[in-house]
Formats: C-alpha cells, sequence, structure tokens
C-alpha cells in the first residue's frame, strides 16, 4: 500500500481496482447468463406452462430474433411479458460501469505508481511502495 500524506490509502493501489473489476466482471457474467437463458430452450412453452402467459408468435415475428443482441436483454412472450427479469438490464448496466472505471483506476494508479518509482530511483531515493 503507498502512504499519501502519512495515511495508507487503499485508492492509490493498482491491485485494488484490478480486484474490484475482476470481482464485478465475476459477477457481470453470471448475471448475462441468467437473463440470455432465461426463457429456456423452447420459449413458446415456457410462457404458457412455466409463466402462465400468452405466447404470441406474430409479435414475436414483428419483433426480429428474440434474444436480439447481448444488450439490453429482452425475451418477450407478449406485448406486456418478458421472460427477462426486470433487474438483469440495470444491473448489467452498472456493473459494466464499475468494471470499465475500475479497469481506468488500474491503468491510472499504476501509471503514477511507476512514475513515482521511476522518479525517486533517479534522485538516488529508496522507493516507497
Amino acid at each position: 500500500m503507498i502512504n499519501v500524506f502519512g495515511k495508507a490509502r487503499l485508492r492509490w493501489n493498482p491491485g485494488f481496482w484490478f480486484g474490484s473489476s475482476t470481482v464485478a466482471a465475476a459477477l457481470l457474467v453470471p448475471t448475462w447468463l441468467w437473463g440470455a437463458f432465461s426463457g429456456g430452450l423452447d420459449v413458446a412453452e415456457t410462457c404458457t406452462l412455466g409463466k402462465g402467459q400468452r405466447f404470441d408468435e406474430s409479435y414475436r415475428e414483428g419483433l426480429g430474433p428474440q434474444p436480439s443482441g447481448p444488450f439490453p436483454l429482452h425475451n418477450m412472450c407478449n406485448a406486456s411479458y418478458d421472460l427477462v427479469p426486470s433487474w438483469v438490464n440495470p444491473v448489467l448496466a452498472c456493473l459494466a460501469v464499475i468494471v470499465t472505471g475500475s479497469l481506468i483506476a488500474t491503468v491510472v494508479t499504476g501509471v503514477v505508481q511507476l512514475r513515482r518509482v521511476l522518479s525517486e530511483r533517479r534522485c538516488g531515493e529508496r522507493p516507497t511502495v
């Protein structure tokens, strides 16, 4: 850990930020899989038998292929019911922001730490990493 103004500051440690991005990514993958495969193999059967919803084939044909992409996740039974739970897309967005921000913070703190060590070596001081 790096001492800043006499106090140990975890936020200046690149390992902390990399660990944060790793944890967020480890949560992002199963969340996406939960949403992507929430319809099962037979969507019509899942809608009618599993969820008690009417399956509207003409509505799904008008939407195009379902699920249509990696984000946002949707798998519609009809115009009013989505098989993907409502919490999945907001959690995916938050986790993606956390992963991106943590990776940026990893690079920034790593560069700051590297520059500090190199400047201390040039001056002949002992590095304080």
